[in-house]
């Protein structure tokens, strides 16, 4: 597993919230247990304490993805060093189920959890896999969709840094909204056009007169 992977972590806990909307749906232990995915291990170890704790690491992830999106760059650095001191991770060599052409096992980096409570654990993974992500494609890879009022986070892996929308729903409803928005102004630009024209019409009739 490439270990920019694990940013997947980070990204399914900030998405959680909708801030602009006023949802959040990290309200109960099962909401918290379904983040982990496929790793039962932690997911079991999730209790009551957890919550508040995964909320409080959603906020200070939420901030890294809006300070790289706003283009400081230093600051989603920081912010994600801050986190990375506080939760460390255990590198560790794997090749469970995984075996090459030979039948050996196919060796490779996993994240190893050993630390005291599913949050820790599930932070460490998260803000290492954004780290990784970060230092392999760039901090400008990390975004917050431009389709209001979504604001979800997403990583951008378009071959040309172009994403700016969370996912294919939100760029259609972007560029609707955007081609309403010019169809009213060229008919409010064609009305004041008319009456313009109007005007300097009744102006030279009166002038005439």
């Amino acid at each position: 597993m490439e270990l920019a992977h694990y940013s997947d972590y980070a990204l399914r806990l900030v998405n959680t919230e909708e801030p602009a909307r006023n949802k959040d749906t990290l309200t109960s232990v099962d909401a918290v247990r379904s983040l982990f995915g496929p790793s039962q291990q932690l997911a079991r170890r999730v209790t009551d304490a957890d919550l508040t704790r995964f909320r409080n690491v959603r906020g200070r992830l939420r901030s890294i993805f809006e300070a790289a999106d706003s283009g400081d760059h230093v600051l989603a650095v920081d912010l994600l060093n801050s986190l990375l001191m506080e939760f460390p991770v255990t590198p560790q060599i794997s090749g469970h189920e995984t075996l090459g052409p030979d039948g050996a096992p196919n060796w490779h980096m996993h994240l190893a959890d050993h630390t005291s409570n599913a949050t820790a654990g599930y932070a460490a993974i998260a803000c290492m896999g954004l780290a990784f992500h970060l230092t392999e494609y760039g901090a400008d890879r990390l975004g917050v969709c431009q389709a209001s009022p979504c604001r979800n986070a997403y990583l951008d892996t378009s071959t040309n840094r172009s994403r700016r929308y969370c996912s294919d729903r939100c760029a259609t409803r972007a560029n609707v909204a955007a081609y309403r928005a010019r169809k009213r102004l060229e008919a409010e630009t064609s009305a004041n056009s008319g009456r313009t024209a109007v005007t300097a019409q009744d102006s030279r009739a009166a002038s005439e007169v």
